[in-house]
């Protein structure tokens, strides 16, 4: 398989899609390509990963935690452009086994920076009241003893245990419980400083052992921004009995006619499934009695959750309560028509339900069987709860994706969750396309932890001037190109008056004009600015994003790839 990038473009993604398809079984003859650029559709000069996280609203959603849009100093975007470009080259091999004429998948950094935001877009263009009030406030978290913690409950009981053992006020701990609930959706949290406090009195070994009575999972933040070696986005392993039948030819998508079960609440595992469909498979969703609690969620577009619906929608729904005999026997019965089944459930609790690999593959021979997780088998048979926060904590991507001025902690944008359901998705797509091409199904397994791998970095943090972040203007903020940032003597001259080594002076003076003043001079100048968004409901207002977005309900991406 190969992929092309225009020399200076889009590297970084191209290297991530490269070192994605290593792991498949496709031979290199089959010559499936893949092109990725900056753009895409979205109808703007886009040229590095920096303007396309201004551009694109990764910025005003990583920076809500702090007030003000911030870059992420990781090549987030473009690595999962990457695993898209990935996806669409396996979509392509499927799509020529199954019959259909198709050559090359194409993408780009700005889909998957939109993809990156589905979530977000959803909630903030739900219906036509007042946006979703967004208050500042982070999770970080320092011990008496200096130590940079984070940690993850889903139980409001365990929540009030953990904080009451740390002397913490009643009434705090009760408003707190809510906006530390909604971080992952809203991309901040607002908490009473009295548990900041709280926290910060007493030194880690005390937070460790009141999370210890609690149940309440705790870990420190792991300084060094280089990621574990050795850890593989996904691993497969092939079943030894064959499928009884072959899939049918294909009618127009790569994944047409193919079924999918999936058990999956949250992000990263509906995301999979939002994949999959996207690719032109059937999904059905298992859902407990009257449905997943997440559709209730505001803010609701229409009857559902929006960020619920961002990420199920067309997906067909069973309700079905899987604890029982009764529950069990529906899933098989669903399995026995299906391709692939997913799910990303706690660590054992497919074994638990009788629902896991050996117990399924029984029933549809040649089955691909995956399991989304928080660690895998990293930490054991009883890890942390395996959310996106604490992996970020854990593998290092908290301390690359800040500067070396900031505090590493992890960014409340779900950036593992994102790249989890992507690197699951394509784990899903390389399976099947061994089982069109042997009869052999298999299990697939990834996680969070492992999605958080495939981000490149570096092996210690970077260092930012004041010229790395957005330059607040009089209407917003404009995120410089590299030569700008790497000439603020250039920079100074177009601002001017005054002396050119002023920096702060500098800084000032883009402030007396708005962005739209500033961009024509610095393209005069030689140099490159990008207005950032601060209002992800702007880009469905523009111009430059209708290829890239549609709406119903709400505004959402459309599928992040073109086949020829």
């Amino acid at each position: 398989m190969t992929g092309s990038a225009p020399l200076g473009e889009a590297a970084v993604a191209e290297r991530v899609a490269a070192r994605a398809l290593d792991l498949t079984d496709a031979p290199r003859a089959d010559q499936a390509t893949y092109d990725i650029d900056w753009a895409g559709p979205v109808a703007l000069p886009l040229s590095d990963e920096r303007s396309v996280q201004a551009a694109c609203g990764i910025m005003h959603v990583h920076g809500r935690a702090a007030g003000r849009p911030a870059p992420l100093a990781v090549d987030y975007a473009s690595a999962v452009a990457g695993v898209l470009a990935a996806q669409g080259a396996l979509a392509v091999l499927i799509a020529r086994s199954r019959g259909l004429t198709l050559r090359c998948a194409r993408t780009s950094v700005a889909q998957a920076a939109l993809l990156a935001v589905t979530q977000y877009l959803a909630a903030a263009t739900a219906g036509d009241g007042p946006p979703e009030p967004l208050e500042p406030g982070d999770g970080a978290w320092t011990t008496s003893d200096g130590v940079l913690f984070e940690f993850e409950t889903l139980d409001p009981h365990r929540w009030l245990d953990f904080w009451q053992l740390l002397g913490a006020p009643s009434a705090d701990i009760s408003r707190g419980w809510l906006p530390f609930q909604q971080r992952f959706g809203t991309a901040t949290c607002p908490l009473p400083v009295s548990l900041h406090e709280a926290v910060a009195r007493v030194p880690y070994q005390a937070v460790r052992h009141a999370a210890g009575r609690a149940g309440v999972s705790v870990l420190p933040v792991r300084e060094e921004p280089f990621p574990p070696m050795g850890v593989r986005p996904w691993t497969r392993s092939p079943f030894p009995e064959r499928a009884a039948t072959r899939p049918r030819p294909a009618a127009g998508q790569p994944l047409d006619g193919l079924r999918v079960v999936e058990s999956t609440r949250r992000v990263q595992g509906p995301l999979a499934g939002h994949v999959l469909r996207m690719l032109g498979a059937q999904v059905m969703r298992v859902e407990p009695p009257g449905g997943d609690p997440m559709r209730g969620i505001p803010p609701i577009a229409g009857t559902c959750s929006a960020r619920f619906s961002a990420l199920n929608a067309e997906k067909t729904v069973a309700e079905i309560d899987i604890t029982t005999d009764a529950g069990r026997r529906e899933v098989h019965d669903l399995v026995a028509r299906a391709d692939v089944f997913l799910h990303n459930w706690a660590p054992g609790k497919a074994a638990q339900l009788r629902l896991d690999s050996d117990d399924l593959r029984r029933t549809r021979p040649g089955l691909v069987y995956a399991w989304a997780s928080g660690w895998g088998d990293a930490l054991g048979p009883a890890p942390p709860v395996g959310t996106d926060y604490l992996v970020q904590a854990r593998s290092g991507l908290a301390a690359a994706l800040r500067p070396a001025d900031e505090a590493p902690v992890p960014s409340l944008m779900t950036l593992t969750d994102i790249l989890g359901g992507l690197v699951c998705a394509q784990g899903v797509l390389a399976a099947l396309l061994t089982r069109i091409r042997t009869g052999h199904g298999g299990r697939v397994d990834s996680s969070l932890l492992s999605a958080a791998a495939v981000i490149p970095r570096r092996r210690r943090r970077v260092e930012w001037t004041p010229l790395d972040r957005p330059l607040r203007t009089a209407d917003g903020y404009l995120a410089l190109g590299p030569e700008a940032r790497a000439r603020p003597e250039r920079v100074a001259r177009v601002t001017g008056p005054g002396p050119s080594a002023d920096l702060t002076a500098t800084l000032l003076r883009f402030r007396l004009h708005p962005s739209g003043y500033w961009s024509p001079r610095l393209r005069e100048a030689g140099l490159t600015a990008t207005p950032v968004c601060t209002d992800l409901r702007d880009l469905v207002r523009t111009r430059a994003f209708r290829r890239a977005l549609a709406t119903a309900e709400h505004a959402f991406p459309r599928a992040p790839w073109e086949f020829t």
